[in-house]
């Protein structure tokens, strides 16, 4: 009873806000419906409603991206090892629903396989995909040469945009390749306004620019102390002012991470967030849910 209350509860939360929502972006294809970044995942996730999906790519080791986050295969898969040992043929042949709902495990040996990017951008021609590159071991210029390949073959740079917490591959893409602003640049720049006080919006920044962060960020901030300098935690949340110094200047579009309880949403929304990250679009379908 209380499980079902607090569902119908989450629902009316996500429905009162639809009219200002931002857009709802699937989480490497919704992790918490399917096993994530696989054809499974993307299907229920835009039959779901979702607005857009973010997956994640690495490199096999015939150069070619393909979907898949963890820095070892034995943690989603049958398989054990780096992507980047195996060719796409042979992750093609992984089972990535393997480790799926525990216990129960009822999405194994159902063909749930690791596809490539130029495969899910063929299947869905018209979507939005959200590119994050996780491929800790593969040369930032060899990377960005193949995505770009992909996505010019497939027609598909106007439609996706790519994002690394690490920033080298960000700097690596090639021009025609949309992309995120930085993380840590995006984090520095909320530090300055929390923290700070100060808003700092390069005139040096492109005209459309995007920035993803999570609602709620631990940083470790350098402090000054009597004695000289020190390091202490600090929380940055997205506030009001922030969200105003980032749209200071006209093209910024802002996507929170890690929106999955009704309350998380609600500030997002309130806040005037261009779309959040859920891991479950089920929970945030519009038109089931209204």
């Amino acid at each position: 009873m209380c499980k079902k209350l607090l569902s119908t509860l989450f629902f009316l939360a996500v429905a009162t806000q639809v009219c200002a929502s931002p857009e709802i972006i699937a989480h490497r294809g919704g992790t918490g419906d399917a096993p994530e970044n696989t054809v499974l995942a993307i299907t229920k996730a835009l039959q779901n409603n979702a607005d857009a999906v973010w997956i994640t790519v690495q490199m096999s080791k015939d150069e070619i991206p393909v979907l898949y986050r963890p820095s070892d295969l034995k943690m989603l898969t049958n398989y054990t090892g780096k992507v980047s040992s195996f060719t796409a043929d042979q992750l093609a042949t992984a089972d990535a629903g393997y480790y799926f709902g525990a216990p129960d495990f009822l999405y194994r040996n159902k063909g749930i396989s690791i596809p490539t990017l130029e495969s899910v951008l063929t299947k869905w021609p018209k979507t939005k995909f959200f590119i994050d590159i996780k491929s800790p071991d593969a040369s930032p210029d060899t990377l960005a040469k193949a995505l770009g390949k992909v996505l010019r073959d497939t027609k598909s740079l106007q439609r996706t945009r790519v994002y690394s917490t690490d920033e080298k591959y960000l700097n690596a893409l090639p021009k025609d390749v949309q992309r995120f602003i930085s993380r840590d640049h995006t984090r520095t720049t909320l530090a300055n306004i929390l923290l700070a006080h100060q808003c700092g919006i390069s005139s040096e920044e492109s005209a459309e620019r995007w920035y993803g962060l999570e609602l709620k960020r631990e940083v470790d901030v350098v402090e000054k102390f009597t004695l000289g300098e020190g390091h202490s935690p600090s929380t940055l949340i997205w506030d009001e002012n922030a969200m105003k110094c980032f749209h200071a200047k006209s093209g910024a579009h802002i996507i929170l991470f890690n929106i999955n309880t009704p309350e998380d949403y609600q500030q997002a929304v309130q806040l005037g967030a261009d779309g959040v990250l859920v891991d479950s679009p089920s929970k945030f379908n519009r038109k089931v849910n209204l």
